[in-house]
């Protein structure tokens, strides 16, 4: 029996969980086996993993976050890393050379691709022709006054850097976007030029993920964000993760999205997510794009591939096998992955369920 042996990074947090627990769905559905070294820098979170070997690293800004990651490699006589964390992912990415060297395999975008900022993509996709938001550059709290007459209110406001909406706001008033950006400085969360104004979007949240294998799209799907955990207790409404959402089949989704990625990287290899939001006539803008998964991804796969004991739904071990320079056994559909009008529910201490108008699983 075909033994695999892989390092998972980020193991303890919600998408590494996942990640896994795809892998180890593989295990039960066919003849495959995977050793799994996870790794956390929570001292807590690491307990989660279904992994043979764990084993808690520093973050990855310390200097000897790599070589902990080479020497786990070495020790475990591991063929491939996937750090899943987008921090982890880029420290990774631009070390690629030294797992390179020891025959560690990856699938990972260029270190460029992953986390890049906010403004960057704003500038890129937008000279591409690529939909999006008009956005502009929050310099200082003087010049804001001069930058908010290119603009017309509400106002989305947001960090430049970070993910799960961070530091974001709809704003109404220059007031507002003043004092929302005083605040952040003066707690010490941001400064005053890690800050950008874009036009407010009210149409639907949408995200986009792909797998794509040196320039060529392998498989995509779309969904639409409809709830989020917590969104009472969050300013934006928005606080990362969705606890609820649907499943799309939207070729004008699917064209922005592809359209998107392309413009980050005209040769993209690896998985790209992609976020959107509807404008007041419904169509979609880009938001961000970025050379990582959505948290959810993995659990997309694992939940359509379990209830419909369909291998070709696991996104995760796709990504695997490719990541193995091995040919899949089924080719997956270009866009569309999934089956439109399924939901994914989730909620803390409560499972999660994939649900269609037919059924009701109950998939973790």
């Amino acid at each position: 029996m075909k033994e695999r042996r892989i390092l998972v990074t980020g193991a303890g947090g919600i998408g590494g969980i996942d990640f896994i627990r795809s892998l180890r769905l593989v295990e039960n559905q066919g003849d495959e086996r995977i050793f799994i070294v996870g790794t956390d820098y929570n001292i807590y979170y690491i307990e989660f993993p279904n992994t043979n070997v764990k084993f808690r690293t520093m973050k990855h800004t310390d200097s000897q976050f790599i070589p902990t990651i080479i020497n786990l490699s070495r020790e475990h006589k591991l063929e491939f890393i996937h750090p899943h964390p987008s921090v982890e992912a880029k420290v990774v990415s631009e070390s690629r050379e030294q797992f390179e060297s020891l025959g560690v395999m990856m699938y990972l975008p260029r270190h460029e691709d992953i986390m890049p900022d906010k403004l960057y993509i704003y500038q890129q996709l937008d000279s591409s022709r690529v939909p999006v938001p008009k956005t502009v550059l929050v310099r200082s709290l003087e010049n804001i006054d001069h930058v908010l007459v290119k603009l017309d209110f509400p106002l989305w406001i947001r960090a430049m850097t970070g993910a799960g909406g961070r530091l974001s706001l709809q704003v109404n008033s220059p007031e507002e976007a003043k004092l929302w950006i005083r605040l952040n400085v003066l707690q010490g969360r941001a400064r005053p030029d890690e800050f950008i104004l874009q036009e407010y979007l009210p149409g639907r949240d949408l995200a986009f993920d792909s797998l794509w294998f040196r320039g060529k799209l392998i498989t995509s799907y779309a969904r639409e964000r409809l709830e989020y955990p917590f969104r009472h207790i969050s300013l934006s409404g928005i606080t990362g993760t969705p606890s609820v959402a649907r499943i799309l089949c939207n070729d004008k989704i699917n064209t922005v999205g592809i359209s998107a990625v392309r413009a980050l990287n005209p040769r993209p290899h690896g998985v790209y997510s992609v976020d959107l939001k509807e404008d007041a006539d419904g169509n979609p803008r880009v938001t961000e794009v970025d050379g990582k998964w959505h948290t959810t991804a993995p659990l997309w796969g694992y939940a359509f591939a379990r209830a419909y004991n369909k291998a070709s739904y696991n996104i995760a071990h796709s990504y695997l096998i490719l990541g193995y320079g091995e040919d899949l056994v089924e080719e997956p559909p270009q866009t569309n992955l999934f089956p439109e009008e399924h939901y994914l529910i989730r909620q803390l201490d409560s499972g999660v369920l994939l649900k269609s108008k037919e059924n009701t699983w109950r998939i973790a």
